[in-house]
């Protein structure tokens, strides 16, 4: 039997395992099982391994970053990102690769139309990957965070006119904290406007109810979430 799974903190009934083990039952693979390990310190992680017997890992908040001094390589991809969400072994070596820009890539290519300018709030490992997938994308973006140099005080109306993107990569108004969301001017916000949410649960967000209240295309992260989740599994099982 091999063993995938997820690596985070504070880990319910996460997407993850329940997406591998309706994929394992649909496609009638039935030597794979995929659990959560979840750790309360990223220094757990090296006992993790000893214990167990594992084929490949998934890395969610808040280790995508602090997991990489415990690799022996990078993807390209994940060491111009910075974080890792995902770890294959291979021939005993710990590999960090990233699938999250990726998803996010294909989840949103299809919804911006003539957007161009993006606003990401939050600044972790998935902001990360967000500004890799912007960059290649073309799209001029700015960073708001309480430890980036501009924050939320400073989203004002002549932000929301500028830029017609807004994603959220924070965990605000993830489950059971579903009254909660960035403190935003929604007020500013129209139908020229795209809200992404990188949260999945619940699939409609305080964050994006917000912004429909306001006429504004919105998408969850459960898309994006479907498209990394099989590109690790393409990682995990790639022939050497």
């Amino acid at each position: 039997m091999r063993t995938y799974g997820l690596i985070g903190k504070n880990l319910t009934n996460t997407f993850s395992k329940i997406y591998f083990k309706n994929k394992f039952k649909k496609e009638h693979i039935t030597n794979s099982q995929y659990l959560d390990f979840e750790i309360q310190s990223i220094s757990d992680f090296k006992e993790l391994l000893k214990n167990k017997k594992i084929s490949g890992l998934n890395v969610t908040i808040p280790y995508k970053e602090s997991i990489i001094k415990f690799l022996d390589e990078l993807s390209f991809e994940a060491g111009k990102i910075g974080a890792v969400n995902t770890i294959q072994i291979k021939n005993g070596k710990l590999v960090g690769h990233n699938t999250d820009h990726i998803g996010f890539t294909k989840s949103i290519y299809s919804k911006l139309d003539e957007r161009k300018k993006a606003i990401i709030l939050g600044n972790g490992g998935a902001a990360k990957a967000i500004r890799y997938s912007l960059n290649k994308l073309g799209i001029i973006h700015k960073t708001i965070s309480r430890n980036s140099k501009f924050n939320y005080s400073d989203f004002n109306a002549s932000m929301c006119m500028e830029y017609d993107i807004i994603i959220n990569t924070t965990p605000l108004g993830v489950y059971p904290d579903i009254n909660c969301a960035p403190e935003i001017p929604y007020e500013f916000l129209s139908n020229k406007h795209l809200l992404f949410d990188l949260t999945y649960n619940p699939l409609e967000t305080k964050f994006l109810k917000n912004g429909k209240i306001n006429n504004t295309k919105i998408q969850n992260g459960l898309n994006m979430l479907e498209i990394q989740a099989e590109e690790s599994w393409k990682i995990w099982n790639k022939k050497n």
